[in-house]
Formats: structure tokens, sequence, C-alpha cells
């Protein structure tokens, strides 16, 4: 049963992020179908987290995964938390409230475990001994839009 429905837009965006199709219910105890449609990223702020990215990872000592689909996703993942909550909450992880979350800092990239211990749980940023680590510190724009058109 869907309890309710979180907008994932703050007070000042003006186009909505996402929104919902409720299928009708003849009773409340049959369930109910959800679907989301999520707006995507501006590209202003992808392009924002993919410098910070690479900016981050040779700060770190870190390199992004050798597949650039793991990273483009992520890196969507972030600017589409920037656009929609002002910062760039983790995306690999579930919230019971976002923004809640997001002021709270604790998982806004780089988060807390990464800055203190190196651990993203996202695999965006990863130490040269990681088994999926790859040599790279940069991604273009291309590499990230061609990684993610379909999805």
């Amino acid at each position: 049963m869907i309890r309710s429905l979180q907008s994932t837009t703050m007070a000042t965006t003006t186009t909505p992020r996402s929104f919902a199709i409720v299928s009708p219910t003849t009773s409340p105890s049959r369930r109910r179908l959800l679907v989301r449609a999520k707006v995507e990223p501006t590209e202003k702020s992808v392009e924002i987290m993919r410098k910070f990215s690479e900016q981050y990872a040779r700060k770190s000592g870190t390199y992004f995964c050798v597949d650039k689909g793991v990273t483009s996703v992520v890196i969507k993942g972030l600017a589409e938390h920037k656009d929609t909550l002002g910062a760039p909450l983790c995306p690999c992880r579930h919230y019971d409230d976002k923004a809640a979350e997001a002021s709270q800092g604790f998982w806004n990239c780089p988060c807390v475990p990464m800055r203190e211990r190196k651990e993203c749980h996202c695999m965006l940023f990863l130490t040269p001994d990681n088994d999926f680590a790859g040599t790279d510190q940069t991604i273009s724009s291309e590499e990230i839009k061609e990684a993610t058109a379909y999805m």
C-alpha cells in the first residue's frame, strides 16, 4: 500500500521533477501501481558534478571505475540531487526523507565515510587497490552522455 508520495522538488523549482500515476482501486485492500518519471538533471549541474568528481579524485588519490558507465550514472545522480535538493546527496542509498538527509550533510558527496576512510559506496571514488578501479581520474561530458543515453 502506498502511504504517501513525497515530492522531490524544492520550493524554488518551477518545473516538476517527478510525477506519479496511481491506478484506481475498487477496494482499499488492493495494491496501487506507482509510476515515477524523472526529469533529467540540467547540463550545468552535470558539468559541475563532473568537474567536482575529477578534482576530488585527483585530490584524494582515487580513481574512477574501470566501467565508465558506473561513473556516469553516479555523476548524473549527484547532479539530479543538486538540482532537486540543492546538495549532491549520494544517489546510491535509500532515504526516507531526502531533503532532511541533504540538510544534515552526512551523505552529501563526498560523504563522511569517503572523507574519513576513503570508502565510496557508489564506486565513484576508488582506491588504487580496489579491483574495480580504473586508471582514469577524468571523464568527458560526451562519455557521460553516451553511457546514460538510454536510461
